[in-house]
């Protein structure tokens, strides 16, 4: 039986000259993004560079450890957004995911079993065989298609060698009845400097920029929404100058694109850090129709950085920061260097 969440806030009506208090009645979802830090089992792959996450490797990644690993992720995203929604994501996008297995063993945890999560997922030419994946609750969300999206780039150093990457995940569906897009990012990491590596990341802000345009091209007001660890934050080049996000929902319109993400960076929010120094690297970002006062449908609501204290270091060099679950040549027993983030949208139920 599908489960309706409602929640009632105090409400600042727009729609009067008059400021009056009145009460409505709202249905809220959960959208959010986690780099979950290398969810590998313990099987190597002749593929993929995954040696050192065996019982035999440098990680030393048993079994139980392997358990450890996804018992603490299935937490994590079942605590994201509770406060606000009483329920888990809706749908979630995850990076850093080894395989298909995976995926089901998380799904199939106890934490996370009750949501019944449908997965949509495919494997990439990344190197290191790391994924993008897609979870979504199947009594809210409906796929009708979804496909990868293959980032050809070139070694920043050898240009006539080809680099292999994580594909960008884009998932079509039906959100509560709502048409909805979903696009889940992983894109070049800043191995070799931030500098030297930036062409890599301008060019999956270009695959990123020409997936939405085609969308926006079929229905200028198609409900879109890209999520992601970019390995930049929300003020660098990509953002700013490719995707032409914008951090003001007064100045969104047309087949702009808003990022919430912005406003966040910019107070000094952060989704993971090191030596004093945060960025917001894992961002949720979305087209206008998401943004405005009129919330007979779906519209954005708010944006955070989930950093419940359980997930925040309490000793050791990354004190203060996301309690990683592998650092110093082991296992500590933590979560993820990244932090999750997430939206909220709601909409007026009459």
């Amino acid at each position: 039986m599908k489960k309706t969440l409602y929640f009632l806030i105090l409400w600042l009506s727009v729609f009067s000259t008059q400021q009056v208090f009145s009460q409505k009645l709202f249905k809220a979802h959960t959208i959010a993004f986690y780099n979950v830090e290398n969810l590998f089992d313990t099987i190597n792959d002749p593929k993929t560079y995954d040696d050192d996450r065996t019982p035999n490797g440098k990680d030393k990644w048993t079994q139980k450890t392997y358990r450890d690993k996804v018992a603490k992720t299935a937490r994590v995203i079942s605590d994201i957004g509770k406060e606000f929604t009483k329920n888990a994501p809706v749908v979630i996008g995850l990076a850093e995911i080894e395989n298909l297995t995976v995926l089901e063993d998380l799904v199939n945890d106890p934490q996370l079993s009750p949501y019944h999560y449908g997965i949509i997922h495919f494997d990439s030419p990344d190197e290191r065989g790391i994924d993008v994946a897609f979870l979504y609750q199947k009594q809210y969300f409906v796929p009708e298609s979804f496909s990868k999206q293959e980032l050809i780039m070139y070694h920043f150093d050898e240009p006539t060698r080809r680099d292999y990457t994580r594909d960008q995940l884009l998932v079509s569906g039906s959100l509560d009845g709502e048409e909805f897009h979903f696009i889940v990012n992983h894109w070049p990491s800043r191995s070799g400097g931030e500098s030297r590596s930036r062409p890599n990341r301008i060019a999956a802000a270009r695959l990123n920029k020409k997936v939405i345009d085609s969308l926006q091209k079929i229905n200028p007001k198609a409900k879109i929404i890209s999520m992601g660890d970019l390995n930049d934050d929300p003020t660098n080049a990509s953002m700013k100058e490719v995707l032409k996000t914008k951090a003001k929902k007064e100045d969104v319109s047309g087949t702009d694109l808003f990022n919430p993400m912005e406003n966040l960076y910019k107070k000094g929010i952060g989704s993971l850090g090191y030596r004093d120094s945060w960025n917001l690297f894992d961002q949720i970002y979305m087209s206008a129709p998401l943004v405005g006062k009129d919330f007979s449908d779906f519209k954005f609501y708010k944006a955070a950085v989930f950093n419940a204290a359980y997930l925040i270091a309490k000793d050791g060099r990354y004190k203060g920061y996301p309690f990683r679950s592998y650092a110093d040549g082991g296992y500590t027993g933590g979560y993820s260097d990244h932090f999750p983030t997430y939206i909220q949208i709601i909409k007026e139920i009459h």
